[in-house]
């Protein structure tokens, strides 16, 4: 059974988030302040943690930059927040993930599912899959229903990057730095383009991807 950790101050949220938590089988504890959850986590490491960041006593990004400092928990923001700054810098910090109050149950419930895939020991898939196409990373071959697909080199290190953290959020200046070099973290512009490339090749329905997903103004993500 998986700890969840849910950090927040607000009352009727941690309920909403326990009742539906533990009717799902997760085991869950709850913190109302940034020391109380770095106490919390300190004592008896959760499995993923849920973090406000408008807490009453420390910054979530102070809390966000304890929890790094002790362990790779993943974490996933849940904020009031809406700018692209903060989720940017929230990421930056160390966060996992973030969604936006208010949020859809179903969606945090996927999102955390995907985190927690991520643990040591947990069973991953064989081989991705992107709609009809299977991706072997090892060999660097696509496999769809009519034979190979074609990627060229920075698709394919655009799309390594991607699979290698299916369900996180990877901000778009962690891909510009890693597939241009730091030189280029800030032409955005260049993921565009070649995200749209990679749909067209990959997705069933490009206009309305469901794995290869923008966030905009933020990053992409896979989602398997």
């Amino acid at each position: 059974m998986s700890e969840i950790l849910i950090v927040d101050d607000e009352p009727a949220l941690l309920r909403t988030l326990r009742i539906n938590l533990s009717a799902r089988a997760y085991a869950v504890r709850t913190a109302a302040s940034g020391g109380e959850a770095l106490d919390r986590a300190a004592h008896t490491a959760p499995d993923a943690v849920l973090l406000d960041l408008g807490l009453p006593d420390l910054d979530g990004m102070e809390v966000i930059r304890g929890l790094r400092r002790r362990s790779a928990v993943p974490i996933i923001v849940l904020s009031g927040r809406c700018d692209a700054t903060d989720k940017v810098n929230a990421l930056d910090a160390g966060a996992d993930d973030y969604l936006t109050k208010p949020f859809l149950m179903e969606e945090l419930l996927a999102r955390l599912r995907a985190v927690l895939r991520r643990l040591p020991g947990a069973t991953a898939p064989a081989a991705p899959v992107i709609g009809d196409h299977t991706v072997d990373l090892a060999a660097t071959t696509v496999t769809g229903p009519h034979g190979p697909v074609r990627l060229t080199p920075t698709e394919w290190r655009i799309l390594a990057l991607l699979l290698a953290h299916p369900g996180r959020l990877v901000p778009g200046r962690q891909i510009l730095r890693e597939v241009w070099g730091p030189a280029q973290e800030g032409r955005g512009n260049y993921l565009r383009v070649y995200l749209a490339g990679l749909r067209r090749k990959l997705e069933r329905d490009p206009a309305r991807p469901r794995h290869l997903i923008t966030e905009p103004g933020i990053g992409y993500r896979f989602e398997p």
